[in-house]
């Protein structure tokens, strides 16, 4: 009897601790999973559900099935023309083999620092086989002008003016590839390292690029020179089509106020000539009024012209006739 309570309850213990040891695990939405079997991979897990295992002697690692973001450091890199600049690289990878990744790496954290190592190796790769230009810019927007050719009104040909002719004498060279194009190389050479880990790399984009304290301030010069010399450009367009503008304003002045002097000449000469015709007529009418008509020119005569003599030394003169005329 003792030795069949005996058998139960050992039994009954050897239950409990299989029990204990979880011979049925979970594998969540977003995991997935390696069965480690006394050291050796026996069974890979990527199917969210309840699964069976052997307690103490099957091993369940996970990892996770999402895509994950890998954030680099800022290094300093080379150009080709040997310029430094720091280059700041993101990317976004996932686990596609976990068989791969767990014979290779094993665990997540250490992906990091392996992603670390290729993505940092083909951006140093990739930047010092381009030059500056290829790695700062994206585009040659800055070289595109307007290539409409039809007539246009003032205000746009000099905005057209002042807008090309900055970009014709910056010398700044066209790029090939741009800043998005490195990232695709960067990718594209990094892509064909991390397969054997087990690893799919998405994505690598090019977060930041900033140039190094010792090229800072000679970049800064000649973005200053530049800036300097579309500044003058400006101000010689400005002078030139001021200069412009006031020698066609005078020109205009002058032709107005030429048109309004003819225009006055004329009137003044057909006032003049009614003016006379309407004296002869009067003058013509009767003696009264010719007599009239000279003593109020001789009047008006001697009121213009009296005050201007210093001193008179005779009247014995026709033209003071009506000064001493009693009539």
């Amino acid at each position: 009897m003792k030795k069949l309570v005996t058998t139960f309850v050992v039994i009954g213990i050897i239950i409990i601790g299989i029990m204990i040891a979880g011979p049925l695990y979970i594998i969540n939405e977003g995991e997935q999973a390696v069965i480690v079997r006394l050291g050796k991979i026996s069974n890979e897990i990527t199917d969210a559900g309840l699964h069976v295992k052997i307690p103490f002697i099957d091993e369940v690692v996970r990892y996770p099935k999402k895509i994950m973001a890998w954030d680099g450091e800022a290094r300093i890199v080379p150009t080709a023309e040997r310029q430094f600049i720091f280059v700041d690289v993101v990317a976004r990878w996932r686990i596609a083999d976990p068989t791969k990744f767990y014979e290779a790496i094993t665990r997540v954290e250490l992906a990091y620092s392996k992603l670390a190592e290729i993505i940092d190796s083909e951006v140093r790769t990739v930047i010092a086989e381009n030059f500056l230009r290829e790695s700062v810019r994206n585009s040659n927007i800055i070289l595109d002008r307007t290539s409409d050719t039809d007539i246009l009104s003032l205000e746009e040909s000099i905005e057209d003016e002042i807008i090309a002719a900055p970009t014709q004498e910056s010398n700044i060279e066209p790029i090939s590839k741009g800043r998005r194009q490195l990232a695709e190389e960067i990718l594209i050479r990094s892509r064909r390292m991390v397969p054997e880990y087990g690893i799919e790399l998405i994505d690598v984009v090019t977060r930041q690029i900033r140039y190094s304290d010792e090229l800072t301030p000679s970049v800064y010069a000649r973005m200053n020179r530049e800036r300097n010399q579309i500044a003058m450009y400006y101000r010689s367009v400005g002078e030139g089509r001021k200069a412009e503008w006031l020698g066609r304003m005078e020109n205009e002045r002058r032709t107005i106020q030429s048109a309004a002097y003819h225009q006055s000449q004329a009137i003044m000469g057909i006032a003049d000539a009614e003016a006379a015709r309407i004296y002869t007529d009067a003058y013509d009418r009767n003696t009264q009024t010719r007599n009239f008509y000279d003593f109020w020119r001789a009047i008006e005569s001697y009121r213009q012209t009296m005050p201007r003599f210093d001193k008179t030394l005779t009247t014995d003169m026709e033209y003071f006739r009506y000064l001493y005329n009693p009539r």
